[in-house]
């Protein structure tokens, strides 16, 4: 592993340009319009494996789009990872705020990192993070230095809800069957500070639909006499929390983990300024749940969010109508223990008891999945500990992500192993954002600390 250092920086440019390609197709799994290029992306990275030394690879077909399977087996007797990663991307909306195009990948220099980023939807999200493990397994395999069995699992369909991997998962146990999940999906601290998601939250994503009137009406004539889909929805919505930004809806906190000031006070360890968070997102105060830090309301503590609001006339000018539908997508993000399709239904019960009777309302859930804790004391997380404590420097701070993996608590269910989370991304990197990037700093770090968690891992399970 001494010259893992020398191969990064003899084919950082390769590395940079693979990447490069591989950001130009534009995989957006959520619109069908780009399902031809999913699937490109998805031969794509076939290709990048079989080229790395996989002996095997294949493009599983599912209901939805295939996922790609490899595998290096050097000897059964010897531990297993499995990566998952996946190949989709988010819609680049909105279009107008990008400084460059999303599927135009282009490298810059920022404050963050003088060495350069590359701007492009999926950089970090998680194309560049996915394709880190991809060129470690190359490096491992070049040098003769691969210390155990390797396989690949990458979907394309992490953007949407994963719903084909969950079908996937259930019917190949055996082919998938592992010691231990890699996954870089996640981020860290700071470029300085490394850190290991130990923690994601859960996800329930509903769509609601408010409907008054049989059709849209004129707002002189009939306003005042009827409801208005749109005012009603927003008061609705505006119910569903208190003044100390609790979320009202009965029994949402029954099964919600209260954390002991013990641990809270380690969270509290992690390096963290306040006005740098206020400032990077130009706010000028941060709002939530009272009683809680910024950092414990985005991680331990569960919310609820409007992600969209629509409904009436929103074109140029005026046309002064009452609209007969309203419209809203929610999603709340859930803390282990809460069980999503219990809140689902939760939330559906309460939101359509608070309804007027002027008005119909239907709730639809969309997707979701559990939160997921995994432990410190494990030798998946310890070896990832002791990587990146020697490509950095400094030992790694377990911290818990405010996001979602949902796929997560399903591996652990279906394959009975668990799953660490090494990312190298950082906060800044506009995930899901305009102008998403992804520092090569970060890039070729990974590619150069994930070598190591293979061979602590198989030293520390011997």
């Amino acid at each position: 592993m001494n010259n893992i250092k020398n191969y990064v920086q003899q084919n950082k440019g390769r590395f940079i340009d693979e990447l490069i390609e591989l950001l130009k197709i534009p995989s957006v799994s959520a619109d069908s319009a780009y399902s031809q290029d999913v699937i490109n992306t998805a031969e794509a990275v076939k290709a990048s494996l079989e080229k790395a030394g996989c002996d095997f690879v294949e493009l599983c077909e599912t209901p939805g789009y295939p996922i790609v399977y490899g595998e290096k087996i050097i000897d059964k007797n010897l531990p297993t990872v499995l990566v998952y990663g996946h190949y989709d991307v988010q819609p680049p909306d909105p279009l107008d705020l990008w400084t460059s195009p999303p599927f135009e990948p282009v490298v810059k220099t920022t404050e963050i990192h003088p060495e350069g980023a590359i701007f492009a939807r999926g950089s970090c999200d998680d194309k560049g993070q996915m394709y880190m493990h991809v060129k470690a397994f190359e490096y491992m395999i070049a040098n003769n230095c691969l210390p155990c069995n390797v396989k690949f699992m990458i979907e394309g369909e992490e953007e949407v809800g994963s719903k084909s991997l969950s079908w996937f998962v259930e019917r190949n146990q055996e082919k998938l069957a592992n010691d231990v999940i890699l996954i870089s999906d996640t981020g860290m601290i700071s470029n300085q500070q490394p850190s290991i998601t130990t923690g994601l939250r859960g996800l329930s994503y509903v769509e609601v639909e408010v409907t008054g009137p049989n059709r849209d009406l004129h707002s002189g004539l009939y306003g005042g006499a009827v409801a208005n889909p749109i005012n009603v929805l927003t008061k609705m919505i505006a119910s569903l929390h208190d003044e100390n930004n609790h979320i009202t809806i009965p029994g949402f906190y029954d099964r919600v983990e209260e954390l002991s000031l013990e641990e809270r006070a380690e969270m509290a360890k992690a390096p963290f300024s306040l006005e740098n968070y206020k400032k990077s997102i130009d706010i000028n105060d941060v709002h939530g749940e009272a009683g809680y830090t910024t950092n414990e309301r985005n991680s331990i503590r569960p919310t609820l969010d409007v992600n969209g609001i629509w409904g009436g006339y929103t074109g140029e000018g005026a046309k002064t109508v009452i609209a007969s539908k309203a419209f809203a997508k929610i999603s709340m993000r859930l803390v282990p223990n809460q069980d999503w399709q219990e809140i689902t239904e939760l939330f559906k019960n309460h939101f359509e008891s608070i309804a007027p009777k002027s008005v119909k309302v239907k709730v639809t859930p969309h997707h979701g999945g559990q939160g997921y804790v995994t432990p410190i004391d494990s030798i998946g997380y310890q070896a990832a500990n002791k990587a990146y404590t020697e490509t950095f420097g400094v030992p790694a701070i377990p911290v818990r992500s405010g996001g979602s993996i949902p796929i997560v608590a399903l591996f652990e269910k279906e394959l009975k192993s668990k799953t660490i989370l090494m990312g190298f991304g950082l906060d800044s990197d506009a995930i899901h954002s305009p102008n998403e990037h992804f520092g090569i700093f970060n890039y070729l770090k990974g590619i150069e600390t994930i070598p190591l968690f293979y061979k602590y891992f198989v030293e520390l399970s011997k």
